[in-house]
């Protein structure tokens, strides 16, 4: 049985690891807003798909 406790209190702990790793993500990091731009070939804006 001790081998089993090990095994879950490891597993327990790379969880906890994981979660603050994306906990500190979330809140540390912010993203930065860009302009984005998307070029639409002509054949798609062609009514009834000529």
């Amino acid at each position: 049985m001790p081998t089993l406790f090990r095994f879950l209190a490891t597993i327990a702990i790379l969880a906890g690891l994981v979660f603050a790793g994306m906990f500190a993500l979330a809140t540390f990091v912010e993203p930065t807003p860009r302009e984005m731009s998307v070029t639409i070939p002509g054949s798609k804006l062609q009514p009834g798909g000529r």
